[in-house]
């Protein structure tokens, strides 16, 4: 006889459980017409549980308030749904649960299951599909809000704002949408951003898309909707100022500053002046003045060349006095194509050239100019550049003067340029371009311009001196030929400026050169 011991080993439990719940019954059944019940409850083959149902369930038309959907956050064989309004005459509703329905172990999704009953004696069968993308973004957002509004006696532009649509649904996280079991009639079609999910435009904070024409069904039922995102410019108003120095206001505004300017009211020395210069990053004027001046309060106002203008008042009191702060804003790396830039904290008044000198690695002394530029609060020295060299730009003292009377101390910059070689260079050329101007821009996987070009005629275009890096090429076509993007305007009808992608990134690498066609279908 052999005797031996037992191995020692894991129950593995069996093969992992990959089905999705399946659907079993309604009650009321699933298709419903003369739908008159308070309650609705959906049954599954085993326990469910309801993922992420904020995003995901949709209930079309939309109620107020939402219904009741049960389970949230346990697990269980069914789905309750409990009404808490009244539901409208011989209208058909669609509740669309998305991926949110999965089983309660290994979270596989029941996907698109949609319960849809009618308070009248049929159901509305009629249905559309689209896309939707984003005006500025090559990816866009995911879980955008798609709307229908019915063209009635009672519509107009304005309900977007203050009234929920007749018929939802959501792009989940894809491009692509569909609406079901809609009626016969006229409708507006619309895709929100909704930042807030309850189904209201709110310009502050919400993207908008829209189709120009309105839809007539079923007419338009074979036709495929392409929606495109974009954020609207708000009307120009100019928030309450604030005082954050002794010398200093700033005047946040919403919208285009579109030549805005700030006069102050209140009464001020004889020897009183201001020197004023838009923040480089958000949406805020720097208001600089001096003397400094005793007052409980200040009133100002502010007006622009739409005609807009407002007065303001701010609290007044003496505060510490900034001191002069210099710094270059091109990092340590100076391209070949570009200038040195500096700039400071404070309003830049005068530089003395005399007392600031530029050297290279051998500390030969480098010949420059320097033009300061007040409305940007920032100066560009120019001088020779060579490849591969250290540069020190010094300051001695009382360099620089600004506007409140501050001088620097000695002040070192250390900067460099690189090997020619150590860059890539894009030649570009367009194909299919119908109008012109158009504006080429070369952006990183952030989308941040890195180059811009404006071509007016068919030319092949030199994007030199790039880092090794992928970089992303857009197209904007400039309707208005004013240099920039611009977007739309709901309220207008204006669609946003088109903006089309070359469709994979360019790798450029080091002593490279690239050339690329993008064809413009």
């Amino acid at each position: 006889m052999v005797i031996s011991c037992a191995k020692k080993g894991s129950i593995s439990g069996g093969p992992k459980d990959e089905k999705p719940p399946v659907f079993i019954k309604a009650l009321p059944p699933n298709f419903s017409t003369n739908f008159n019940k308070n309650e609705i409850r959906i049954y599954f083959d085993e326990y469910i549980k309801l993922k992420d149902p904020q995003k995901q369930i949709i209930v079309s038309p939309p109620m107020d308030p939402k219904p009741t959907i049960t389970p949230l956050g346990g697990a269980s064989k069914y789905i309750k749904i409990e009404f808490l309004d009244t539901l409208l005459p011989n209208t058909t509703y669609s509740i669309n649960f998305g991926e949110s329905v999965v089983d309660n172990n290994e979270g596989n999704a029941n996907p698109f299951f949609r319960y849809v009953f009618s308070t009248g004696d049929f159901l509305d069968s009629l249905s559309i599909k689209g896309t939707v993308g984003d005006a500025t973004q090559k990816k866009p957002d995911s879980y955008i809000t798609v709307a229908l509004y019915e063209i009635d006696e009672e519509y107009s532009d304005s309900l977007v704002y203050k009234t929920v649509p007749r018929y939802i649904t959501n792009t989940l996280d894809s491009i692509a949408f569909s609406l079901h079991n809609l009626k016969e009639g006229k409708f507006k079609l619309i895709a929100l951003k909704d930042v807030s999910n309850n189904y209201l435009y709110e310009p502050k904070q919400d993207k908008i898309g829209f189709y120009e024409e309105i839809i007539t069904l079923p007419e338009d039922t074979a036709k495929v909707f392409n929606l495109t995102l974009f954020k609207e410019t708000l009307e120009f108003k100019a928030l309450n100022p604030k005082q954050v120095s002794k010398n200093k206001f700033l005047f946040s505004y919403e919208g285009i500053r579109d030549s805005m300017k700030v006069a102050l009211l209140s009464n001020t020395p004889e020897t009183f002046e201001t020197r004023i210069f838009p923040d480089k990053e958000k949406d805020t004027l720097h208001y600089w003045f001096k003397p400094f001046f005793k007052a409980d309060s200040l009133l100002f106002e502010v007006s622009n060349s739409t005609n807009y203008k407002d007065t303001l008042i701010a609290r007044f009191k003496d505060q510490y006095k900034d001191s002069l702060l210099i710094n270059s804003t091109g990092g340590s790396i100076l391209a070949p194509n570009k200038n040195f830039i500096f700039s400071a904290n404070t309003p830049l008044d005068s530089i003395n050239e005399k007392l600031i000198s530029l050297t290279d690695k051998d500390t030969l002394d480098i010949p420059f100019s320097i033009v300061l530029d007040t409305y940007k609060n920032e100066a560009e020295l120019t001088f020779e550049k060579t490849e591969n060299n250290a540069y020190q730009l010094q300051f001695l003292p009382e360099a620089i003067k600004d506007f409140i009377g501050n001088v620097n101390d000695t002040i070192n910059i250390n900067f460099r340029t690189k090997k020619v070689a150590d860059y890539g260079t894009i030649f570009l050329t367009l194909q299919n371009v119908e109008n012109y101007p158009v504006l080429v821009q070369v952006t990183n996987e952030k989308e941040e311009v890195i180059s811009e070009k404006i071509v007016r005629t068919q030319e092949t275009l030199v994007f030199d001196y790039l880092d090794p890096n992928k970089y992303y090429v857009r197209v904007i076509f400039d309707s208005n030929d004013n240099g920039k993007w611009d977007t739309g305007s709901f309220l207008k009808g204006v669609q946003p400026e088109e903006i089309r992608y070359l469709a994979e990134p360019i790798d450029v690498r080091a002593n490279w050169e690239i050339k690329q066609t993008f064809i413009l279908d």
